[in-house]
Protein backbone atom coordinates (compact mmCIF):
# COMPACT_ATOMS: atom_id res chain seq x y z
CA UNK A 1 0.00 0.00 0.00
CA UNK A 2 1.05 3.64 -0.71
CA UNK A 3 2.08 5.56 2.13
CA UNK A 4 1.05 9.09 2.80
CA UNK A 5 3.06 11.58 4.96
CA UNK A 6 0.64 13.89 6.33
CA UNK A 7 2.02 16.63 8.94
CA UNK A 8 1.01 16.94 12.43
CA UNK A 9 -0.63 20.03 12.16
CA UNK A 10 -3.00 18.61 9.48
CA UNK A 11 -5.43 17.36 11.38
CA UNK A 12 -8.59 17.22 9.15
CA UNK A 13 -6.01 15.42 6.28
CA UNK A 14 -4.90 13.14 8.22
CA UNK A 15 -8.19 12.46 9.55
CA UNK A 16 -9.23 11.63 5.90
CA UNK A 17 -6.78 9.72 5.28
CA UNK A 18 -7.14 7.95 8.57
CA UNK A 19 -10.93 7.06 7.57
CA UNK A 20 -9.62 5.72 4.00
CA UNK A 21 -6.53 3.72 5.79
CA UNK A 22 -9.42 1.86 7.90
CA UNK A 23 -11.46 1.27 4.87
CA UNK A 24 -8.60 -0.93 3.57
CA UNK A 25 -6.83 1.77 1.27
CA UNK A 26 -3.60 3.26 1.57
CA UNK A 27 -1.12 3.99 4.50
CA UNK A 28 -0.90 6.87 7.28
CA UNK A 29 2.39 8.42 8.24
CA UNK A 30 1.93 11.44 10.58
CA UNK A 31 5.17 13.17 10.50
CA UNK A 32 6.38 16.23 12.50
CA UNK A 33 4.24 19.52 12.03
CA UNK A 34 5.00 21.91 8.95
CA UNK A 35 6.90 24.57 9.93
CA UNK A 36 6.49 27.75 7.85
CA UNK A 37 4.92 25.31 4.94
CA UNK A 38 7.91 23.14 4.95
CA UNK A 39 7.58 19.34 6.41
CA UNK A 40 10.05 18.05 8.89
CA UNK A 41 13.00 15.92 7.15
CA UNK A 42 11.96 12.12 7.06
CA UNK A 43 14.19 9.19 6.74
CA UNK A 44 13.84 6.03 5.06
CA UNK A 45 10.32 5.93 4.39
CA UNK A 46 9.18 2.83 2.86
CA UNK A 47 7.19 3.67 -0.62
CA UNK A 48 4.59 0.90 -0.06
CA UNK A 49 4.18 -1.65 2.81
CA UNK A 50 1.94 -4.44 3.28
CA UNK A 51 -1.14 -4.51 6.19
CA UNK A 52 -0.17 -1.06 7.71
CA UNK A 53 -3.07 1.71 7.92
CA UNK A 54 -1.23 3.76 10.51
CA UNK A 55 2.38 4.03 11.04
CA UNK A 56 3.28 5.53 14.04
CA UNK A 57 6.61 6.49 15.80
CA UNK A 58 7.35 5.57 19.43
CA UNK A 59 8.06 8.82 21.86
CA UNK A 60 11.87 8.53 21.49
CA UNK A 61 11.79 9.68 25.84
CA UNK A 62 14.84 7.02 26.24
CA UNK A 63 16.19 7.05 22.96
CA UNK A 64 15.65 6.78 19.50
CA UNK A 65 12.25 6.77 18.23
CA UNK A 66 11.21 3.74 15.93
CA UNK A 67 8.18 3.21 13.78
CA UNK A 68 5.68 1.27 14.42
CA UNK A 69 3.25 -0.70 11.98
CA UNK A 70 -0.21 -1.06 13.07
CA UNK A 71 -2.54 -2.67 10.80
CA UNK A 72 -6.96 -1.33 10.23
CA UNK A 73 -7.38 -4.47 12.56
CA UNK A 74 -5.32 -3.89 15.26
CA UNK A 75 -6.74 0.21 14.89
CA UNK A 76 -10.80 -0.63 14.80
CA UNK A 77 -9.89 -3.52 17.75
CA UNK A 78 -8.72 -0.95 20.13
CA UNK A 79 -11.30 1.59 19.09
CA UNK A 80 -13.68 -1.25 19.72
CA UNK A 81 -12.29 -2.38 23.11
CA UNK A 82 -12.51 1.54 24.80
CA UNK A 83 -16.38 1.92 23.28
CA UNK A 84 -17.27 -1.57 24.83
CA UNK A 85 -15.33 -0.58 28.47
CA UNK A 86 -17.33 2.71 28.70
CA UNK A 87 -20.55 1.13 27.04
CA UNK A 88 -20.96 4.08 24.35
CA UNK A 89 -19.25 6.06 22.05
CA UNK A 90 -19.06 9.39 21.94
CA UNK A 91 -17.14 12.63 20.89
CA UNK A 92 -13.54 12.96 21.65
CA UNK A 93 -11.04 15.93 22.57
CA UNK A 94 -7.91 16.12 21.28
CA UNK A 95 -5.49 17.71 23.11
CA UNK A 96 -2.22 15.72 22.19
CA UNK A 97 0.06 15.82 18.82
CA UNK A 98 -1.61 13.17 16.47
CA UNK A 99 2.59 12.12 15.43
CA UNK A 100 2.02 10.08 18.51
CA UNK A 101 -0.29 6.55 19.53
CA UNK A 102 -2.52 9.06 22.14
CA UNK A 103 -3.24 11.98 19.57
CA UNK A 104 -3.96 9.35 16.36
CA UNK A 105 -6.48 7.29 18.45
CA UNK A 106 -8.44 10.15 19.39
CA UNK A 107 -8.70 10.67 15.64
CA UNK A 108 -9.71 6.57 14.76
CA UNK A 109 -12.06 6.49 17.76
CA UNK A 110 -13.76 9.76 16.02
CA UNK A 111 -14.12 7.81 13.26
CA UNK A 112 -15.39 4.85 14.52
CA UNK A 113 -18.16 6.51 16.55
CA UNK A 114 -18.58 8.90 13.63
CA UNK A 115 -18.56 11.71 15.77
CA UNK A 116 -16.43 15.22 14.98
CA UNK A 117 -13.76 15.68 17.49
CA UNK A 118 -13.07 18.85 19.31
CA UNK A 119 -9.46 19.53 18.07
CA UNK A 120 -6.61 22.10 20.57
CA UNK A 121 -3.67 23.43 18.51
CA UNK A 122 -1.09 21.13 20.26
CA UNK A 123 1.17 23.13 18.61
CA UNK A 124 1.48 25.67 21.55
CA UNK A 125 1.64 24.95 25.46
CA UNK A 126 -0.51 23.78 26.81
CA UNK A 127 -3.07 25.60 29.57
CA UNK A 128 -6.13 25.18 31.66
CA UNK A 129 -8.27 28.08 29.96
CA UNK A 130 -7.98 26.79 26.49
CA UNK A 131 -8.96 22.94 27.37
CA UNK A 132 -12.22 24.29 29.26
CA UNK A 133 -12.86 26.64 26.69
CA UNK A 134 -12.18 23.70 23.92
CA UNK A 135 -14.52 21.68 26.05
CA UNK A 136 -16.92 24.41 25.81
CA UNK A 137 -17.21 23.17 22.08
CA UNK A 138 -18.20 19.91 22.69
CA UNK A 139 -21.59 18.86 21.84
CA UNK A 140 -22.16 15.05 22.52
CA UNK A 141 -23.49 13.55 25.78
CA UNK A 142 -20.60 11.28 26.57
CA UNK A 143 -17.48 13.03 26.10
CA UNK A 144 -13.92 12.01 26.08
CA UNK A 145 -10.41 12.92 25.79
CA UNK A 146 -6.67 11.82 26.23
CA UNK A 147 -4.27 13.58 28.74
CA UNK A 148 -0.66 12.77 29.96
CA UNK A 149 0.35 13.26 33.28
CA UNK A 150 1.81 16.63 33.29
CA UNK A 151 -1.54 18.28 31.28
CA UNK A 152 -3.95 16.63 34.54
CA UNK A 153 -1.36 18.42 37.07
CA UNK A 154 -1.69 21.54 35.30
CA UNK A 155 -5.68 20.87 35.38
CA UNK A 156 -5.40 20.07 38.82
CA UNK A 157 -3.47 22.66 40.13
CA UNK A 158 -5.94 25.45 38.39
CA UNK A 159 -9.16 23.67 39.13
CA UNK A 160 -8.44 23.85 42.78
CA UNK A 161 -9.23 27.71 42.72
CA UNK A 162 -10.76 28.08 38.73
CA UNK A 163 -14.86 27.00 38.69
CA UNK A 164 -14.71 27.22 34.90
CA UNK A 165 -11.80 24.74 34.65
CA UNK A 166 -13.02 22.52 37.09
CA UNK A 167 -16.89 22.16 35.43
CA UNK A 168 -15.01 21.52 32.41
CA UNK A 169 -12.95 18.41 33.76
CA UNK A 170 -16.22 17.19 35.55
CA UNK A 171 -18.22 17.34 32.20
CA UNK A 172 -16.36 14.88 30.24
CA UNK A 173 -17.28 11.11 31.02
CA UNK A 174 -14.07 10.35 30.87
CA UNK A 175 -10.58 11.20 30.88
CA UNK A 176 -8.08 9.31 29.85
CA UNK A 177 -4.71 9.31 31.32
CA UNK A 178 -1.19 7.52 30.26
CA UNK A 179 2.45 7.87 29.16
CA UNK A 180 4.16 8.06 32.28
CA UNK A 181 3.63 7.48 35.88
CA UNK A 182 0.48 9.75 37.68
CA UNK A 183 0.69 11.41 41.04
CA UNK A 184 -2.24 9.24 42.88
CA UNK A 185 -2.30 12.16 44.92
CA UNK A 186 -3.75 14.60 42.25
CA UNK A 187 -5.65 11.25 40.52
CA UNK A 188 -7.69 10.82 44.15
CA UNK A 189 -8.48 14.26 45.04
CA UNK A 190 -9.59 15.12 41.32
CA UNK A 191 -12.01 11.63 41.49
CA UNK A 192 -13.31 13.02 45.07
CA UNK A 193 -14.38 16.06 43.17
CA UNK A 194 -16.50 14.20 40.58
CA UNK A 195 -14.05 13.77 38.13
CA UNK A 196 -13.70 10.69 35.82
CA UNK A 197 -10.54 10.13 35.69
CA UNK A 198 -9.37 6.71 34.11
CA UNK A 199 -5.50 5.48 34.31
CA UNK A 200 -4.45 3.75 31.22
CA UNK A 201 -1.91 1.36 30.41
CA UNK A 202 -0.35 0.83 26.44
CA UNK A 203 2.17 1.69 24.28
CA UNK A 204 2.29 2.66 20.65
CA UNK A 205 2.95 -1.30 19.98
CA UNK A 206 -0.57 -1.79 21.59
CA UNK A 207 -2.58 0.73 19.47
CA UNK A 208 -2.80 2.93 23.03
CA UNK A 209 -4.29 1.60 25.99
CA UNK A 210 -4.98 -1.66 26.70
CA UNK A 211 -5.70 -2.09 30.13
CA UNK A 212 -7.64 0.98 31.81
CA UNK A 213 -7.49 1.46 35.72
CA UNK A 214 -6.00 -1.87 36.74
CA UNK A 215 -8.53 -4.08 34.21
CA UNK A 216 -7.56 -5.12 30.58
CA UNK A 217 -9.44 -4.54 28.11
CA UNK A 218 -12.25 -6.80 26.16
CA UNK A 219 -9.88 -9.32 24.17
CA UNK A 220 -6.17 -8.29 26.17
CA UNK A 221 -4.70 -10.98 28.23
CA UNK A 222 -2.44 -9.81 30.54
CA UNK A 223 0.96 -11.99 32.36
CA UNK A 224 3.99 -11.15 34.14
CA UNK A 225 6.94 -13.02 32.38
CA UNK A 226 10.07 -12.92 34.41
CA UNK A 227 8.67 -9.38 36.16
CA UNK A 228 7.36 -7.89 32.92
CA UNK A 229 4.28 -7.28 32.21
CA UNK A 230 3.80 -9.28 28.67
CA UNK A 231 0.27 -8.35 26.57
CA UNK A 232 -1.27 -10.71 24.05
CA UNK A 233 -4.17 -8.37 22.40
CA UNK A 234 -5.86 -8.18 18.71
CA UNK A 235 -4.85 -4.37 18.95
CA UNK A 236 -1.07 -5.58 18.56
CA UNK A 237 1.10 -3.83 15.74
CA UNK A 238 2.75 -5.75 13.38
CA UNK A 239 5.41 -8.13 14.42
CA UNK A 240 6.37 -7.40 17.78
CA UNK A 241 4.64 -10.56 19.40
CA UNK A 242 6.52 -13.85 20.47
CA UNK A 243 5.42 -17.62 19.11
CA UNK A 244 3.07 -17.32 21.96
CA UNK A 245 1.94 -14.20 21.18
CA UNK A 246 2.95 -11.93 23.62
CA UNK A 247 4.58 -8.94 23.49
CA UNK A 248 6.51 -9.05 26.10
CA UNK A 249 7.19 -4.84 27.61
CA UNK A 250 9.99 -2.87 28.94
CA UNK A 251 7.99 -2.30 32.44
CA UNK A 252 8.27 -3.97 35.55
CA UNK A 253 4.64 -5.13 36.78
CA UNK A 254 2.53 -7.12 39.18
CA UNK A 255 -0.94 -9.03 39.19
CA UNK A 256 -2.79 -7.73 42.53
CA UNK A 257 -6.09 -9.37 42.75
CA UNK A 258 -6.64 -9.52 39.11
CA UNK A 259 -5.58 -5.97 38.26
CA UNK A 260 -1.97 -5.46 37.12
CA UNK A 261 -0.08 -2.58 39.20
CA UNK A 262 2.65 -0.90 36.78
CA UNK A 263 5.61 -0.54 38.75
CA UNK A 264 7.77 1.49 36.19
CA UNK A 265 9.99 0.77 33.36
CA UNK A 266 12.31 -1.61 33.99
CA UNK A 267 15.63 0.33 32.89
CA UNK A 268 14.31 3.11 35.30
CA UNK A 269 15.42 0.69 37.97
CA UNK A 270 18.84 1.04 39.07
CA UNK A 271 21.22 -0.64 41.00
CA UNK A 272 23.12 1.48 44.15
CA UNK A 273 25.38 -0.25 46.60
CA UNK A 274 23.63 -3.51 45.45
CA UNK A 275 20.52 -2.30 46.29
CA UNK A 276 17.71 -1.92 43.52
CA UNK A 277 15.77 1.92 43.69
CA UNK A 278 13.02 2.91 41.35
CA UNK A 279 13.78 6.27 40.03
CA UNK A 280 9.72 6.46 39.60
CA UNK A 281 9.64 5.81 43.54
CA UNK A 282 12.25 8.93 44.22
CA UNK A 283 9.79 10.76 41.62
CA UNK A 284 6.37 10.11 43.40
CA UNK A 285 8.19 11.14 46.77
CA UNK A 286 10.28 14.30 45.85
CA UNK A 287 6.79 15.39 43.90
CA UNK A 288 4.87 15.10 46.67
CA UNK A 289 7.19 17.59 48.57
CA UNK A 290 5.31 21.15 49.40
CA UNK A 291 7.59 23.65 46.65
CA UNK A 292 7.83 21.05 44.04
CA UNK A 293 5.90 21.78 41.27
CA UNK A 294 7.38 18.87 38.34
CA UNK A 295 10.55 16.80 38.88
CA UNK A 296 12.34 13.96 37.44
CA UNK A 297 15.08 11.54 38.41
CA UNK A 298 17.60 9.61 36.34
CA UNK A 299 21.10 7.41 37.11
CA UNK A 300 24.34 8.64 37.18
CA UNK A 301 26.90 6.85 37.67
CA UNK A 302 29.39 6.09 40.42
CA UNK A 303 32.69 4.53 41.03
CA UNK A 304 31.96 3.98 45.02
CA UNK A 305 28.28 3.04 44.46
CA UNK A 306 27.77 1.71 40.59
CA UNK A 307 24.74 3.81 40.19
CA UNK A 308 23.35 6.62 42.05
CA UNK A 309 20.21 9.10 41.61
CA UNK A 310 20.24 12.74 40.18
CA UNK A 311 17.52 14.61 40.50
CA UNK A 312 15.97 17.65 38.23
CA UNK A 313 12.97 19.67 39.77
CA UNK A 314 10.73 23.05 39.06
CA UNK A 315 10.13 24.54 42.23
CA UNK A 316 11.17 26.72 45.15
CA UNK A 317 14.94 26.72 45.34
CA UNK A 318 14.74 26.53 49.32
CA UNK A 319 13.56 23.10 49.30
CA UNK A 320 16.44 21.56 47.15
CA UNK A 321 18.05 19.93 50.14
CA UNK A 322 14.66 18.85 51.89
CA UNK A 323 13.98 17.37 48.64
CA UNK A 324 16.78 14.79 48.79
CA UNK A 325 16.08 14.10 52.60
CA UNK A 326 12.96 13.43 51.96
CA UNK A 327 13.91 10.67 49.67
CA UNK A 328 16.64 9.12 51.94
CA UNK A 329 13.76 8.83 55.31
CA UNK A 330 11.12 7.21 52.86
CA UNK A 331 13.37 5.21 50.65
CA UNK A 332 16.68 4.58 52.21
CA UNK A 333 20.44 6.13 51.82
CA UNK A 334 20.76 4.05 48.44
CA UNK A 335 17.43 6.10 46.59
CA UNK A 336 19.25 9.65 47.99
CA UNK A 337 20.15 11.76 45.12
CA UNK A 338 23.37 12.82 44.93
CA UNK A 339 22.76 16.04 43.08
CA UNK A 340 19.88 17.98 42.81
CA UNK A 341 19.14 20.70 40.06
CA UNK A 342 16.59 23.30 39.65
CA UNK A 343 15.45 24.22 36.32
CA UNK A 344 12.68 26.49 35.41
CA UNK A 345 11.07 24.07 33.42
CA UNK A 346 11.47 20.27 32.63
CA UNK A 347 12.70 19.49 28.86
CA UNK A 348 9.81 17.67 27.16
CA UNK A 349 9.07 15.91 24.37
CA UNK A 350 6.62 17.42 21.80
CA UNK A 351 3.55 15.29 23.12
CA UNK A 352 4.63 16.08 26.70
CA UNK A 353 6.44 13.47 28.51
CA UNK A 354 9.62 14.22 29.96
CA UNK A 355 12.30 14.13 27.91
CA UNK A 356 14.58 11.70 29.87
CA UNK A 357 17.64 12.01 27.50
CA UNK A 358 17.99 15.50 28.00
CA UNK A 359 17.52 15.07 31.88
CA UNK A 360 20.48 12.84 31.94
CA UNK A 361 23.07 15.73 29.59
CA UNK A 362 21.97 18.10 32.37
CA UNK A 363 24.22 16.43 35.12
CA UNK A 364 27.27 16.20 32.50
CA UNK A 365 27.32 20.64 32.40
Amino acid sequence: MTVKVIPANDVVGATIALGKALAGHGTVFVCGPEIGGVKPEIQELPEDVTNTALMIESSGSTGTPKRIHLSKEALLASAKATEEYFGSSGQWLLALPINYIAGAQVLVRSLVAETQPVVMNTLVSFTAEAFARSAQLMTAEHRFTSLVPTQLKRLADVAELDEFVLRALKSFTAILVGGQAVDPGIVSTLRDKGVNVVLSYGMAETAGGVVYDGKALSGVEVEIQDGLIAIKSPSLANGVADSNGFLVTQDAGELVGGSLKVLGRADRVLISGALKVSLDSVEAVAGSIGGVVEVAATALDSSEWGQRVGLVYVGSPEVADYVAGAVFEQLGLAAKPIRVIRVDKLPRLVNGKTDLISIRRLFDV
